[in-house]
């Protein structure tokens, strides 16, 4: 049996979002739900590149050639990891490699956790926490916590030249169709999609959360002036989106919660791959 991941069902080139920022995109087929979950990540050229976030091994070979398509690895000054899930860091060492005068930005806990998996170069390593920014150049990085995420170490990052947001698992949504824009997604299904988002792919704990000190979270995200919403797991959210994505993270922790899929979904999906055979 080979267990290698199997390559994305479909590929989607890079998206320009903004000035010198474009969203690395994937994409892969949720299991027992008929929809598709965006795998994406961000370069930011400007006078300092920098690649935020490292896609999958799944789809190394496309993610790398978009990725060096946009800014030569030599020209590369950093790599900021928001975590250390393997959607994220999945190409971490063929990066280093190649972009050998970058600093990799994590925080402490990314390097003690997957130490055991990677040698962080550590003379390369700028560790830094939630609330701090820092300087590549032409413009500056907010280093900010978004209000949902799977990992203490999840660090998100707000451009403050442009108001992009990279939101890192927040706003997780799964699509119908890989290449539909957020405006054609039904409402209803959208609003649906974020909670099975957040509570069976990034934050199980939301029902035990205080809702006062949740929204107090949210309002300081909302106080860095973001004008367009990148998530790791979602099309991009602009103009009204973003106010009515944050008005569903609001309504999460008091939520109704949805099951994931359990055995019964298991034993079709099964059944259905043993009929194709």
């Amino acid at each position: 049996m080979a267990f290698e991941p199997k390559p994305p069902p479909f590929d989607l080139d890079p998206e320009q979002i903004a000035p010198d920022t474009f969203l690395i995109r994937s994409v892969q087929k949720a299991m027992g739900v008929p929809l598709y979950v965006q795998i994406n990540s961000m370069v930011i050229k400007g006078k300092e590149p920098i690649i935020i976030d490292t896609g999958t091994r799944a789809n190394r070979t496309k993610w790398l050639s978009d990725v060096f398509s946009l800014v030569e690895p030599e020209d590369v000054r950093w790599v900021f990891v928001s975590h250390e899930d393997v959607d994220h860091i999945g190409n971490l060492e063929q990066v280093l490699t190649a972009c050998e005068n970058a600093t990799l930005v994590v925080d402490w806990g990314v390097c003690e956790r997957y130490s055991n998996a990677f040698d962080f170069p550590l003379e390369r390593c700028r560790w830094i926490e939630h609330g701090e920014s820092f300087d590549i150049g032409d413009r500056v990085l907010k280093v900010h916590r978004p209000p949902i995420y799977d990992s203490p170490s999840t660090h998100g990052l707000f451009d403050t030249s442009t108001g992009v947001y990279w939101a890192v698992d927040a706003f997780a949504s799964g699509i119908p169709d890989p290449t539909m824009d957020l405006h054609d997604l039904n409402h209803d299904e959208w609003i649906e999609g974020m909670g099975i988002g957040a509570y069976d792919g990034v934050s199980a704990w939301l029902p035990l959360v205080d809702p006062a000190k949740f929204n107090r979270a949210i309002d300081d995200m909302v106080g860095l002036g973001i004008s367009a919403i990148a998530s790791a797991h979602s099309p991009m959210l602009r103009d009204t989106l973003i106010d009515q994505a944050i008005e569903r993270l609001r309504q999460l922790p008091t939520s109704e919660l949805q099951a994931p899929p359990g055995q019964s979904v298991l034993d079709e999906i099964i059944a259905a791959t043993a009929r194709l055979n």
